[in-house]
């Protein structure tokens, strides 16, 4: 399938977040060479046209790196893509293909390739492009047969405080968290999957510790898969369920007050915090997504999310007002808004096609970030819809992506294509 093997060309192409320059020179490039007129900004943004276009397909081209990525090697396996012991880019590259096989039938649409999603939305919320169309079809959801109509706000939370330290003569120890799945922080929320950072704040508080160095978490949007911390400790220290312990030979300083550090990393909400029964999702949540220290310097990062304006504010004074009660300086980044659930005759018409194809079709609303509730902002007046193939775990080397449930998404972006000359 044509469609298959661009996605296969994009993994070759390096485009984590931030480090997606080599991807969009291509982008340009394909889209020039099929006729489009092509816009970017200095966001990285990029638009490419052709006239008289009334929809607007969607996409962001950067992934989340994690394990050997942007080192991609691809598996099929029992119908489903993978990657060996990396995350794939399905999120988004899957859309990405899909929107080059349209560009190279011609077709008369705007497609829209935002740059750097996963690190808070920052193409989106520098768009300022004269977008054409009355419809977007924004092609990041992650669950076939759904058709998203509204999704989660969010925010990033850095905190840092320097704890005193002093020469520590016990012995040394390296303490390994690994073997989880990891997860995306907002669909993946409240499938009860073990955070490292909170597995190593267990065992510390369990076997008292000093802690020398450490560091956890692997992206802000992601739940820790990984923490490795070197400790001292007056007693052996055993292995544990997703812990693995090594004596190392060294000396260091340690912080006098670790106990402090673990309270408060066991202190600190993971999860799911409220739910939103209407809507059969998370309605609040936080996750904690990274911790670093290192002579001293204590940093902590997590990710909030919520359903509406009033929720992500709480939850945000309520953490913030925690770490600052612990002494610590706390900033906000990368706030983005709630995209509020409605049904329109743009969204009736994508269902329409979903159930045309899949024979049924529900409309939902996401707990995590999609660009539509920012790009929703700055265009009131474009309708917008969400669609996706299925993929599973994203943001995690276990992310996978269903061949059969891509083919069938194709099939329903074609058909809203057609579907909106009707509007």
């Amino acid at each position: 399938m044509k469609l298959l093997d661009y996605f296969q060309k994009i993994t070759q192409i390096p485009h984590c977040s931030h480090e997606s320059e080599q991807l969009k020179l291509f982008l340009t490039g394909f889209a020039k060479s099929h006729g489009y007129q092509v816009e970017t900004d200095d966001a990285g943004n990029i638009v490419a046209r052709k006239a008289d276009a009334k929809i607007c397909l969607q996409a962001h081209y950067d992934m989340v790196c994690v394990g050997r990525a942007p080192e991609i090697v691809l598996v099929e396996k029992d119908g489903w893509l993978s990657a060996e012991e990396s995350s794939l880019g399905a999120d988004n590259g899957i859309a990405v293909a899909m929107m080059m096989v349209l560009m190279e039938e011609g077709a008369a649409c705007e497609f829209l390739f935002t740059a750097d999603e996963e690190v808070g939305l920052i193409g989106a919320n520098a768009l300022q492009f004269d977008l054409q169309s009355r419809y977007m079809l924004n092609l990041d959801s992650e669950e076939e047969g759904e058709v998203y109509i509204g999704c989660a706000g969010g925010v990033d939370i850095e905190a840092e405080r320097m704890y005193q330290t002093a020469h520590s003569d016990l012995p040394f120890y390296k303490i390994e968290v690994s073997g989880l799945p990891g997860g995306h922080s907002g669909v993946d929320i409240d499938k009860n999957i073990p955070n490292a950072i909170k597995v190593f704040a267990a065992y510390a508080k369990a076997h008292p510790v000093k802690i020398a160095t450490m560091q956890g978490g692997e992206r802000i949007n992601s739940i820790p898969a990984h923490l490795e911390a070197i400790v001292a400790s007056s007693e052996p220290l055993p292995d544990a369920e997703y812990i693995t312990v090594t004596p190392v030979s060294q000396t260091t300083t340690v912080a006098v007050n670790t106990s402090e550090i673990v309270a408060l990393l066991e202190e600190i909400p993971h999860g799911v915090l409220a739910y939103n029964n209407r809507l059969n999702i998370p309605d609040r949540s936080m996750n904690l997504a990274k911790i670093a220290f290192h002579e001293g310097r204590c940093r902590i990062a997590l990710s909030l999310r919520a359903m509406d304006e009033r929720g992500l504010q709480e939850v945000e004074d309520e953490i913030s007002n925690l770490l600052r009660k612990r002494g610590y300086r706390v900033e906000s980044h990368g706030k983005y808004p709630a995209w509020k659930p409605e049904v329109n005759d743009f969204s009736k018409k994508v269902c329409q096609s979903v159930r045309e194809v899949l024979g049924d079709c529900q409309y939902r609303a996401i707990h995590a970030g999609l660009e539509c509730a920012v790009i929703s902002h700055l265009y009131p007046d474009i309708a917008i819809a969400s669609i996706g193939p299925t993929i599973r775990l994203p943001h995690s080397v276990s992310e996978r992506v269903e061949i059969a449930s891509v083919e069938r998404t194709f099939k329903i972006v074609k058909q809203v294509i057609n579907a909106v000359s009707e509007l």
